[in-house]
């Protein structure tokens, strides 16, 4: 596969608790520098990010995360202000007891409001595949076709795992037409990455991909 491809599906990601200015700074050097989809970040960077990278990287962050139990209304508070802030893009995490509940038309409707705030902005819809099973990953797939949202997206990569290449074969065949599938967590090689697309993954949530070609630039 083509470097530049892969590289154009990848969201550049820092969400460590204990990330700084200067780190987040590199990640979008890197980001700028490789041509990624976008650099993800905590939401407190956002504002400082945008500036930075003056419209030549799109800024993503997160919403609900962790671990999604957040109320709607908080969930609506930060997206909207993720907004004000300059994010380009934003990945929510769903409400993982409420699916657990089969509540799917509550987690429907959570999805849909976000969606109402962010417009015309990116949204991606984290469902947390480590914790569900199969069935209700299924399920999820017709929620977040159903919601209006762009992406469904695998995992957080702060759970029990990330994703795997059977969860994009079951995303690839059960999502509607127009919702689009990223995979987090976990990829660590550039073979990775490559399977997770041509499983039809159209994003990839990473900070290792970055990272092995800046070592391959830097052995050449």
């Amino acid at each position: 596969m083509d470097l530049n491809r892969m590289l154009k599906a990848v969201d550049h990601t820092l969400l460590s608790q204990t990330a700084t200015w200067e780190d987040i700074k590199r990640i979008c050097d890197e980001g700028m520098k490789y041509g990624v989809a976008s650099a993800c970040i905590p939401p407190c960077y956002v504002k400082d990010a945008k500036e930075y990278v003056n419209n030549k990287l799109a800024i993503c962050t997160v919403i609900g995360f962790p671990n999604g139990y957040s109320t709607t209304e908080s969930k609506i508070f930060e997206c909207g202000d993720a907004i004000s802030n300059g994010a380009d893009e934003l990945d929510m995490v769903v409400n993982i007891g409420l699916i657990k509940s089969k509540k799917f038309y509550e987690v429907e409707n959570e999805i849909k409001k976000i969606k109402n705030v962010c417009d015309k902005k990116v949204l991606k819809v984290i469902i947390e595949t480590c914790l569900l099973t199969e069935e209700e990953k299924i399920m999820m797939c017709k929620v977040v076709t159903n919601s209006g949202a762009d992406f469904i997206k695998t995992s957080t990569g702060f759970s029990k795992s990330g994703a795997t290449f059977d969860d994009i074969k079951l995303f690839s065949k059960h999502v509607g037409n127009h919702l689009k599938i990223k995979a987090a967590g976990g990829i660590k090689t550039l073979k990775d990455a490559e399977q997770f697309i041509s499983l039809g993954a159209e994003r990839l949530g990473t900070s290792r991909i970055i990272n092995l070609v800046a070592i391959n630039d830097s052995s050449k």
